[in-house]
């Protein structure tokens, strides 16, 4: 792996995204830009991490098709996998995060993501993206691909 690649990590609704009812503008954007992302991943120009907290929602995904192609695309492309084996500083980490407002499988993302020194955490969900730290730079698919074009 090439340790000078851009680090990111998705949540789970940004792997849900192209899946969601794409009739509103700002669905469709963030899809696309999604489907964009992972373009970059496949491609190598970026490095994928994901944690067991990606895999539990993953697998609890109720749509079987859907499941089955979130979970072969981590499985295939992801760089690094972030275990249980520091469940404590996971752990500590997340529950400071949820004393912001941030729910906890959120928080556990967070902190993972944080925890392996990734440079972006890309979500969806707007009150994760309002989240600041300094720990790691959040932003929204389209938000992501806007600073790609910058790099």
């Amino acid at each position: 792996m090439n340790e000078n690649k851009i680090k990111i990590y998705l949540d789970n609704c940004c792997y849900n995204r192209p899946f969601d009812d794409l009739s509103q503008e700002k669905v469709r954007n963030e899809a696309a830009a999604k489907v964009f992302i992972q373009s970059l991943i496949q491609y190598k120009s970026l490095s994928l991490y994901y944690s067991f907290m990606s895999l539990y929602e993953i697998n609890d995904n109720p749509f079987p098709g859907n499941r089955e192609h979130i979970l072969n695309f981590v499985k295939e492309y992801a760089s690094v996998y972030i275990s249980t084996k520091r469940m404590d500083e996971i752990g500590e980490l997340a529950n400071q995060i949820m004393q912001t407002g941030i729910k906890k499988k959120d928080a556990v993302h967070l902190a993972c993501s944080i925890i392996a020194e990734c440079h972006y955490f890309i979500t969806t969900d707007k009150r994760v993206v309002n989240h600041r730290t300094d720990q790691i730079k959040i932003v929204n698919p389209v938000g992501f691909v806007e600073i790609w074009r910058k790099i």
